[in-house]
């Protein structure tokens, strides 16, 4: 069976749907931010408007399909992978604000100030899908697979990625991989379930593009709940293959809504032949502290404080990049999307990270108070101090852990451990960066 069709068991589909109780509640609020859009908006559009650019992506989804042809998609579970190719129309820069999703307020959509699906296109064969490849690909034979998160629909995951791949301007052929979500506040549980029956088929899909000779470089950008999924696949893959293929190089976890054990293992699960990570945490992110709340109160990834010396240790052993986007502001109260809001940040995915490219404080255009120089550690024995940031945005850089006090990297050893295939300091690096007060009064 050719790895980029993966046909699947059809499953019941389970009711859900709970009363809006008290933990529902929690739930109605948690992502708020992927908010739903108007039905029906993929019904491609008669005339385009000459100033507006189009942006050609392909989709590929275990979703079933829908009826409805401006849907395409439901949230259910489908048996196989689809793959189709949508054609956006982008409105001119002149009418709309980087990092914004121009909605249509009515069908059909108006392309000088709206979003507009220009065609919808069913692949039926590999030989399509490779065709669709040869017609978009890079110079650099560089390929760029965004996973969506929770609560969203076909149609918003399409429209969001769209704007993703036009405001970061990157050369990378745009691939998006959708898993089923009913685009439901009440559905988390359904939709965290539809991950795990995804692993596979993002596993296939990853495979078939791997063993592609003219793709050179693979990057997975997955932002939320869609992280879980992006680290399950890889793990799975790496036990299958004893490591993820060197062309995988590259993931970027937006807003990671993981549990911080949980990744810490499953980075051991894929040992040392594993990609290069980059995480944007931002601590006022409301959605992961609901999540946190109803998740066994463990810390989640995209929510740490890298001025906590034990999540700093960690992850600079790990040669995790870690870019924390607190103190930017925009439009979404939940903050939970700043990594697609931002013009800064959707700049940065495309000039820098998108293709594997370090980040330096001049990339960020934010002054030499970032990076290393923001790290400061007091000389105080068994204590390190916070970061003195002066930036919208704070990095984390691995590279520059030569510059750090060696009292700062005595604190936790859970996720460098881990990377090195010890799991035994999990129980206590995890105990450590749940009471960084405990960490600071141990022994170093």
């Amino acid at each position: 069976m050719p790895a980029w069709r993966l046909q699947m068991m059809k499953l019941p589909v389970p009711n859900m749907r709970q009363p809006a109780r008290a933990g529902s509640l929690l739930l109605a609020a948690f992502l708020m931010s992927c908010a739903s859009p108007p039905e029906g908006v993929l019904s491609p559009i008669a005339q385009t408007y000459a100033d507006a650019t189009a942006v050609s992506i392909m989709v590929a989804t275990t979703r079933a399909p829908s009826e409805n042809p401006g849907l395409l998609y439901t949230g259910e579970r489908g048996d196989a992978i689809d793959f189709n190719e949508l054609v956006i129309s982008i409105p001119p820069d002149a009418n709309r604000k980087v990092g914004e999703v121009q909605w249509p307020k009515k069908l059909p959509a108006n392309p000088s100030r709206e979003f507009a699906t220009l065609s919808a296109k069913p692949f039926s064969t590999v030989e399509g899908v490779k065709a669709w490849y040869q017609r978009n690909r890079s110079s650099t034979g560089r390929l760029l697979i965004f996973v969506h998160g929770f609560n969203t629909r076909y149609e918003s995951a399409v429209y969001r990625f769209a704007q993703i791949a036009y405001d970061s301007n990157t050369d990378a052929a745009p691939v998006m991989f959708t898993w089923p979500s009913r685009g439901s506040v009440f559905d988390y549980g359904y939709d965290k379930e539809s991950t795990n029956y995804s692993r596979s088929a993002l596993e296939a899909l990853l495979t078939g593009a791997v063993d592609e000779p003219e793709i050179k470089d693979i990057t997975i950008l997955a932002h939320s709940m869609g992280t879980w999924l992006t680290m399950e696949s890889l793990r799975q893959m790496a036990i299958r293959n004893k490591g993820v293929p060197s062309k995988i190089g590259n993931v970027i976890l937006a807003s990671p809504d993981l549990d911080v054990d949980v990744f810490r293992q499953q980075l051991a699960d894929m040992g040392p032949k594993r990609p290069k990570f980059t995480v944007f945490v931002s601590k006022d992110d409301r959605a992961l502290t609901l999540s946190r709340r109803i998740s066994g109160n463990v810390d989640r990834l995209g929510q740490i404080d890298i001025s906590n010396p034990v999540y700093r240790d960690e992850f600079e052993s790990g040669g995790i990049t870690v870019l924390d986007l607190s103190a930017l502001q925009v439009g979404d109260s939940l903050n939970h999307s700043k990594f697609a809001e931002s013009p800064e940040v959707v700049k940065l995915l495309g000039q820098r990270l998108i293709d594997g490219q370090a980040v330096t404080e001049q990339d960020l255009g934010l002054g030499a108070e970032l990076g290393a120089t923001a790290m400061s550690v007091s000389n105080t024995v068994g204590s390190a101090a916070g970061m003195a940031i002066s930036a919208p945005i704070a990095i984390l850089d691995p590279k520059a852990r030569d510059t750090f006090d060696a009292q700062s990297r005595r604190f936790g050893t859970g996720l460098g451990d881990s990377i090195l295939g010890v799991t035994t300091g999990l129980s206590a690096g995890s105990r450590r960066a749940r009471n960084p007060q405990a960490a600071q009064s141990g022994p170093n």
